[in-house]
């Protein structure tokens, strides 16, 4: 029996015996990295043909896009504060994911975590301390977050609901409910042409990061994408999730409370979607107003599959999209695109990403079960 020399098949396997552990450890974790850059390559050009298309040069698209968004210390900035909320209703996401579930309404618990801190600082702002009343109003924010999508993993899990339509249905309700506050019981009189609930005072604002011009939802969002993380890969609470998400029958069979699982983790999913809500309030507008409702509950949707619900790799690809969602107002200014241009950049590239899901554990070379054993 002769074995041919030159098969790559067996290029691996004739590797040293300690590196085939390393090999293997690389080869897992390449696939997701490969397969998103050749997604995000594959989006860009497809969105290159839409603006040729409209007469006008990708190039110079993508120049501005990377000047509005990188270019600059100022421009990074600006992207960071735009990554901000985008970290936590990602987590919004990739937290029900690992169940096998898909949740596409934080944007609903981010408005309504808006009103409710705005709500909550009411009473609190002007005589309370300030560390209290933020600290109180973010407990807010992420309690009526929790529910607003707990409740929809209460629907799947108990009768049957489909997460998914429950979750995009109930943002229409709440953003329904955020008008109503805001221009009702919560208006603040001298808001005439916005409605808006009463401003907080200045030094009741979250403050700035030392030496940057960032807010400090930066860093609660990655602080809470570390411990998502940590929960998920690091305690038996996540490795029960993950068992529920890979096969919910056999996690019954084994006994784990799949119930409860589900309405936590979604609960906790709210929770983040909420906190972005305060942070808005608190950092950025200052009031809950109409601008809540300005869509990271669904860029977040695009950054946790980019991500591959990872919470580690939110962090980048957050950035990234804040980066690219902080150039609009240039490229709308340089070229006379309108600033939903943007928005069809993220549709584009969402609909690659999810078209790209077909090809995991596909290819041969990023699965290590499937290389032949040396000799």
């Amino acid at each position: 029996m002769t074995i041919e020399a030159n098969d790559p098949a067996l290029a691996i396997a004739e590797k040293p015996a300690s590196l085939r552990p390393v090999l293997e450890w690389i080869a897992r974790r390449a696939e997701p990295v490969v397969i998103g850059l050749a997604a995000i390559l594959i989006g860009l050009a497809l969105f290159s043909l839409f603006i040729l298309a409209v007469g006008k040069s990708p190039v110079t698209l993508f120049q501005l896009m990377y000047t509005g968004g990188f270019g600059s210390w100022f421009s990074v900035q600006n992207s960071l504060s735009r990554a901000a909320p985008l970290l936590l209703t990602a987590l919004c996401v990739a937290l029900p994911a690992r169940l096998g579930l898909v949740i596409i309404g934080g944007e609903g618990a981010v408005v309504l975590g808006g009103v409710a801190a705005a709500a909550m600082a009411l009473p609190l702002a002007g005589t309370a301390p300030v560390f209290l009343t933020l600290i109180l109003m973010a407990i807010a924010a992420m309690v009526v977050g929790g529910i607003w999508i707990g409740l929809a993993g209460f629907l799947r899990h108990y009768r049957g609901v489909n997460e998914t339509i429950s979750s995009l249905l109930l943002s229409y309700i709440a953003i329904a409910l955020m008008n109503q506050f805001v221009e009702g019981m919560l208006r603040d009189p001298a808001s005439l042409n916005k409605p808006s609930t009463r401003p907080l005072p200045a030094d009741y604002m979250l403050g700035k990061i030392p030496g940057m011009d960032v807010h400090w939802g930066l860093g609660i969002g990655i602080l809470a994408c570390i411990v998502s993380w940590i929960v998920i890969e690091a305690t038996s609470y996540g490795f029960a999730a993950r068992i529920a998400g890979g096969n919910v029958r056999a996690a019954q069979i084994q006994g784990l409370p799949v119930g409860k699982l589900i309405a936590g983790f979604t609960a906790l999913a709210g929770s983040f979607a909420g906190l972005a809500g305060m942070i808005e309030v608190a950092a950025v507008q200052g009031s809950a107003n109409a601008s809540l409702a300005a869509g990271y509950g669904y860029t977040g949707i695009l950054v946790a599959f980019l991500a591959r619900h990872n919470p580690l790799a939110i962090i980048p690809v957050a950035i990234l999209l804040g980066g690219i969602d902080a150039s609009g107002g240039l490229i709308q200014r340089r070229m006379g695109l309108p600033d939903a241009t943007v928005l069809v950049l993220q549709g584009t590239l969402f609909i690659v990403i999810l078209f790209c899901e077909t090809f995991y554990g596909r290819f041969k070379i990023f699965n290590p079960d499937l290389w032949k054993r040396s000799l």
